[in-house]
């Protein structure tokens, strides 16, 4: 399985009332309590690229999981000896131990069936092993960028007051952090054009982007579509605001509409708790693709 690419990033505007006691309640809580399974992630075929089934569920055909030291430093993943491979038939590797365990442990943690399009961090590796789009850094870093113009922070609501006072308290906040971090300037807008950003923030953006290595770009730029923002995702790898703070936030108007209507309560548990997945997945896939330390510890101990 593959990631989506970004390419059309899209956004949707809510504007309905709630109070805003409820929201700021919700902004604090820490734990959500799961209630269905995760919504799978489709591939992304391409021309030049091998076909290969679409299978969301398999039942589980190995019994134990270990990972092993391969030639350049990287790692290899092991069911039952048996070295793993990508869809597009190469050698599975994690660029370190730190990921090669955090991939081996959610194929361990699958009980009788497994359950592809919860494992967020495969699906991860997949992408920048195989690259199944072909793309080169610069590609994915104007991919991401792109979510700049239509971010979530930058566009605000005239009304209901209590919306655009519940936006300020908790979107400025993060927006001036990153215009202090990075030294730029990016504001927000009510108009549907959104800010107008200025070309010295892109170029800042670009290359601080350019730092990373292109398996933290493939993580960068999936926490960057979870979120549609490319400052919560900042803020996020940055370790500014947590998973739970950084979805909240992109669920903003979101969760004021659910406060003013109400919500079917298990289709929107499950729709936090993928969100929540996928964000952390892809964060963490960023801080474990540019580790370098070796982790001193066995695998799947028990």
């Amino acid at each position: 399985m593959y990631v989506e690419s970004a390419i059309c990033p899209k956004r949707k505007v809510t504007r309905m009332e709630m109070s805003t006691s409820r929201l700021g309640h919700a902004l604090s809580t820490q734990n959500v309590c799961p209630r269905g399974q995760a919504i799978k992630l489709l591939p992304l075929l391409c021309g030049n690229t091998k076909p290969y089934s679409i299978i969301t569920e398999r039942k589980r055909f190995y019994e134990d999981v270990s990972i092993s030291k391969a030639e350049g430093g990287s790692f290899e993943i092991n069911l039952d000896r048996r070295k793993m491979k990508t869809p597009g038939g190469k050698l599975f590797t994690a660029p370190n131990e730190a990921l090669a365990i955090a991939v081996a442990n959610e194929w361990d943690t699958q009980k009788d069936t497994l359950k592809f399009y919860c494992m967020h961090l495969t699906t991860l590796c997949n992408t920048a092993l195989d690259n199944p789009t072909l793309r080169s850094k610069d590609q994915m870093i104007t991919a991401a960028l792109k979510y700049l113009e239509t971010d979530t922070l930058c566009y605000r609501v005239d009304e209901p007051p209590s919306l655009v006072e519940l936006q300020n308290n908790e979107w400025n906040p993060v927006l001036n952090w990153i215009e202090d971090r990075y030294n730029v300037v990016i504001g927000s807008s009510t108009s549907i054009l959104g800010p107008d950003i200025p070309q010295t923030t892109i170029d800042t953006f670009r290359q601080h982007l350019s730092s990373y290595n292109f398996w933290s770009l493939i993580g960068l730029e999936f926490v960057i579509t979870q979120l549609k923002s490319v400052v919560l995702a900042f803020a996020l790898v940055d370790k500014h605001i947590t998973v739970e703070q950084a979805v909240l936030l992109s669920r903003l108007e979101e969760e004021f509409q659910i406060g003013h209507w109400g919500n079917v309560e298990w289709a929107h548990d499950v729709d936090l708790y993928e969100l929540r997945s996928r964000t952390a997945a892809g964060a963490l896939f960023v801080h474990f693709s540019s580790e370098s330390s070796t982790v001193k510890r066995k695998i799947m101990q028990g």
